[in-house]
């Protein structure tokens, strides 16, 4: 994969992000609820736009799957070897509750695996990508995109290096919690962390969280982007079995429970199956 694909893709999604901020900063926004209950606003609908028109003519022939555009059944679906996933505004309930913890996802996927991924997050400025074989990135606004890494759980669960959980705001506590006590019990120190959309994910890929437990419904679109991030940060996002999540396998677009781990050698087995 070219790196200057990851180049355009960024662009995009700052532009999208552009687009969520012009509606973020209006007076009023209409939040209308679409058949699954779910909400969308003017916002959702603009990053669309702006997205399908991009990535329609980045790669010569690759469909794109979009949250905000109708889903083509699997028999369609399956036959795509390559396509992008997005997700225009992730985390419309923080967009509307404007606390800023919303980003725009866009995820390549080959062979149900998600290659290339960028998570921009419009408030912040903050850019985080990843290229399988070429790493994971951050950047601030216009500063350099520079290297992350998941990091190491070796000595850690310490007072002053606690385990640190990032754990969804709205979803999945009770397991949560469960997992916690027995992070707690044999591990020592465990600190938690709540946060909206797929910033979770990226947590993990800079090195700043150690384990986010998903243990609740999410989409493919929600998780793509961030996977391909924290994947290419050293990282792995594993279902409930531990086995790799894994994109367009199915008739629906619901992902198994999941976990994302940094840390690769640690023995999570252990505490999770």
């Amino acid at each position: 994969m070219d790196s200057h694909v990851l180049d355009d893709v960024i662009a995009l999604a700052v532009k999208a992000g552009e687009a969520i901020l012009e509606v973020y900063g209006s007076d009023d926004f209409e939040v209308v609820q679409k058949k699954d209950d779910s909400p969308v606003t003017a916002a959702d609908l603009a990053a669309h736009l702006v997205l399908q028109a991009g990535l329609e003519v980045m790669l010569d022939g690759v469909p794109v799957l979009s949250e905000e555009s109708d889903i083509p059944n699997f028999a369609t679906r399956r036959q795509w070897k390559k396509y992008w996933i997005i997700d225009p505004l992730d985390g419309t309930k923080e967009f509307i509750n404007r606390n800023g913890e919303f980003t725009v996802n866009i995820a390549l996927i080959e062979n149900c695996v998600p290659v290339l991924g960028v998570v921009h997050v419009p408030v912040t400025g903050v850019t985080y990508s990843g290229l399988g074989g070429q790493g994971a990135f951050k950047q601030e606004g216009n500063g350099p995109r520079t290297a992350i890494a998941v990091r190491s759980m070796a000595d850690r669960g310490g007072a002053d290096s606690p385990i640190e959980v990032v754990a969804s705001r709205r979803h999945g506590a009770g397991a949560v919690d469960s997992l916690l006590e027995r992070l707690s019990s044999q591990l020592g120190a465990v600190e938690t962390c709540n946060m909206g959309s797929s910033l979770k994910l990226c947590l993990v890929a800079e090195g700043e969280a150690d384990i986010y437990p998903r243990l609740a419904p999410t989409m493919e679109w929600d998780t793509a982007a961030a996977q391909a991030v924290v994947e290419a940060a050293g990282g792995v996002v594993l279902d409930v079995d531990l086995k790799p999540m894994r994109y367009n396998t199915k008739d629906d677009l619901l992902n198994p429970h999941f976990y994302v781990l940094g840390d690769q050698a640690f023995s999570w087995d252990e505490l999770l199956v």
